[in-house]
């Protein structure tokens, strides 16, 4: 696969660029070009038709979420996919807006200096780009305008008759939403919880794979745009109804119910995931605090995290929905979900929030 894949290389650092170009061809990809800034990375992407980029995102001219921007006016299925390159702590904002916008991954540099410390990103970065490869190309989407509290937005996707319908139906026997996603997680959260009303009748709670570092900022981004509130999980932090809850990067988020209530735990085992936070944990950890009152949904993702805990809300009498084909930017998580007969229904990206809202 790798000597089909086609990579330009876009940073405004020479040094960044060459380690970066070295470590992709020394692992078989073609590095078809580089880019020092946004300008002349848009220039490239037109003349080379690359599969991938490697985009930093700090750049003269043009930054990185304005290529990403300018991607979204480029045919259907011919933008390449875009992985951000980038040091954490002062653009961990812009690189939360980047996977918002459509990055489908992102690959931190241990360091901002031109030292051999750089090459320490080689694991990350092709895998990195070996997944991107495996998924669709994103279309980047512009963030919905934030909503009023107890609005009611409708999917994009809803027919003029669902328009107007109310989203929200009475609750029944469910008490909680479990969230599970991964690659293409935040765009999709984004476009999920912001097509939520705020009088969302349950809790919700998410495990989304993403750097430790990255889902605070997130979690503040999601909550201005969206009607409920969204927050990052806490140790102890009650949940209530028409409140996201979003697990740290890092750490995984379980479920305890004492004092009548639902109350976020954080830990740090078990230690064997492959993922922390893990949707297996988070979802196990409901099914068996709440059993059948438990609704899951698998949304985009890489890999299998979540069908061990389908399996277990599915047998605590729970019911699980997947996102379709058809919206995922990899129908890795969702996949093996359906197929091992755990979904009770699936719906496009756009129509997820009304199925959620007829399965409560």
């Amino acid at each position: 696969m790798s000597a089909a894949i086609r990579v330009l290389v876009v940073d405004d650092s020479a040094f960044a660029r060459k380690v970066v170009r070295e470590i992709l061809q020394a692992a078989g990809f073609e590095v078809v070009g580089t880019a020092r800034d946004g300008l002349e990375a848009l220039e490239q992407i037109s003349d080379l038709k690359p599969d991938v980029i490697t985009l930093d995102l700090v750049m003269p001219n043009l930054d990185g979420l304005g290529v990403l921007q300018a991607l979204h006016t480029l045919p259907a299925g011919t933008a390449p996919r875009v992985i951000v390159v980038s040091v954490s702590g002062s653009t961990t904002g812009l690189g939360v807006a980047a996977l918002q916008a459509g990055a489908v991954n992102i690959v931190h540099k241990p360091t901002s200096l031109a030292t051999a410390q750089l090459y320490e990103l080689k694991a990350a970065l092709l895998r990195a780009v070996r997944e991107a490869m495996l998924g669709r190309a994103v279309v980047p989407l512009p963030l919905q305008p934030a909503a009023t509290e107890h609005a009611v937005p409708v999917p994009l996707g809803a027919s003029p008759a669902e328009r107007a319908q109310p989203l929200t139906s009475a609750p029944t026997a469910h008490k909680l939403v479990v969230i599970g996603t991964s690659t293409g997680g935040p765009q999709a959260l984004t476009r999920l919880l912001t097509a939520l009303p705020g009088d969302f009748p349950v809790p919700l709670a998410i495990a989304l794979h993403i750097p430790a570092g990255y889902t605070e900022e997130l979690a503040k981004r999601l909550d201005r745009a969206c009607a409920i509130d969204v927050v990052h999980a806490a140790e102890g932090l009650e949940l209530r109804p028409g409140l996201a809850v979003l697990a740290r990067g890092g750490e995984h988020l379980t479920i305890s119910p004492m004092r009548n209530g639902l109350y976020a735990q954080l830990a740090f085992q078990p230690v064997g995931e492959q993922h922390a936070p893990s949707v297996d944990v988070l979802f196990e950890s409901a099914a068996a605090r709440l059993g059948a009152a438990v609704l899951g949904v698998v949304l985009t993702g890489m890999g299998s995290d979540g069908l061990r805990g389908s399996r277990a809300i599915h047998a605590a009498g729970g019911h699980i929905l997947t996102e379709a084909e058809s919206s995922c930017v990899v129908y890795g998580m969702p996949g093996v979900v359906k197929d091992a007969g755990l979904s009770q229904a699936e719906a496009a990206l756009d129509d997820m929030a009304r199925l959620i809202a007829r399965s409560l």
